[in-house]
């Protein structure tokens, strides 16, 4: 698609224009820093380049196409919204797509793929904080979506994987702005590795001859019901990529039954985030714990460490409002677990 015609761009904005007159409340961006290339069009020598400049990616001529396009969402009533999946270097490289007169929103991918750490997951949110704040846009968070490994398995996997997912999830919804969540992930669903060469359908895998095996494996569809494949998701005994067998105890009738269970995590946060409003202030804490304050009322505690650690003193005098483990009493934290209070 040449960018640079102006038929191409004519024709895009009569499609936004199309479904505007339609009713759509918005648009997803899909690869949304690559409308633009180079005008110079150089060779590409290295696809992965030093400092992460690339003549097909995050070209400065890209902001030109969503200036257009924000007009045009600005020139019809109601709440119409862009959302960009962007992938660029760094926070501020992010902010120039959410300026007043381009996109509203983007996929934050830094929070996503910071490792598990707190001094790691620390940076991602005041980096992304900071940037956004000056241009005026809003947070926000992402921990998994359709071209990632889920992140119960890039957490380690197995029991410690889904703990630190349960952290994971009171700590994105508990920080300011918007949070994205992806199919299947408020189930719990690990990534599924071991799909057969034969059933796999991403072009990832066929371009390189099964050396990347693809995105596939966070793409399974999701298990509703019943003991067996499909799990509800469609009338035969197979859906287009073959679920596991050990997703009959995550399917979301037999864990909407269950108190314990992630998806009941993910509806009681959700319920009560509400609580976690104004700005958000750091705690003192040592070691792996992350600790911050939303306003007056609201305070999260995170310990991203595998031991236990002590609860903050302000957590200790507090009334406990979610927590992620049945484990977490008194005044210490287990390892991998988090918990909300209220002030």
């Amino acid at each position: 698609m040449d960018w640079t015609a102006t038929e191409v761009r004519e024709e895009f904005q009569d499609i936004l224009r199309y479904w505007l007159a339609r009713g759509v409340d918005g648009f997803r961006i899909d690869v949304a820093h690559g409308l633009a290339k180079d005008p110079r069009m150089p060779d590409v020598t290295d696809p992965s380049p030093p400092g992460g400049a690339h003549p097909h990616w995050d070209v400065d001529e890209v902001h030109d196409v969503y200036r257009a396009w924000r007009r045009i969402l600005d020139d019809h009533p109601g709440d119409r919204v862009f959302v960009g999946e962007i992938w660029v270097q760094t926070a501020d490289r992010l902010a120039l797509y959410l300026r007043p007169d381009e996109l509203h929103t983007a996929f934050n991918f830094a929070f996503l793929t910071a490792p598990w750490s707190a001094a790691a997951l620390r940076a991602a949110v005041d980096d992304s904080l900071r940037a956004l704040e000056q241009v005026g846009a809003p947070a926000t968070w992402v921990l998994s979506n359709h071209d990632v490994v889920r992140h119960v398995t890039r957490y380690g996997g197995g029991t410690m994987g889904v703990r630190r997912a349960r952290a994971a999830a009171l700590l994105m919804l508990a920080l300011p702005g918007s949070a994205y969540l992806y199919q299947g992930e408020e189930l719990g669903l690990p990534e599924v590795e071991n799909l057969p060469d034969e059933v796999r359908r991403d072009p990832v895998f066929r371009r390189t001859g099964g050396a990347d095996p693809g995105r596939d494996g966070c793409r399974v569809p999701l298990p509703w019901s019943g003991g067996s494949p499909s799990y509800g998701f469609g009338p035969g005994p197979q859906s287009w990529l073959p679920q596991p067998p050990s997703w009959a105890d995550l399917t979301v009738e037999r864990q909407a039954a269950d108190p314990s269970s992630m998806l009941t995590l993910y509806r009681t946060a959700l319920a009560l985030r509400p609580h976690a409003t104004g700005d958000l202030t750091w705690l003192p804490t040592t070691g792996e714990v992350l600790a911050f304050r939303r306003g007056p009322g609201f305070l999260c505690v995170v310990n991203v460490g595998d031991d236990p650690a002590p609860l903050p003193a302000e957590a200790r005098a507090a009334a406990p409002l979610l927590t992620g483990d049945p484990q977490i009493t008194g005044d210490v934290l287990p390892g991998a677990a988090a918990a909300w209070y209220r002030l």
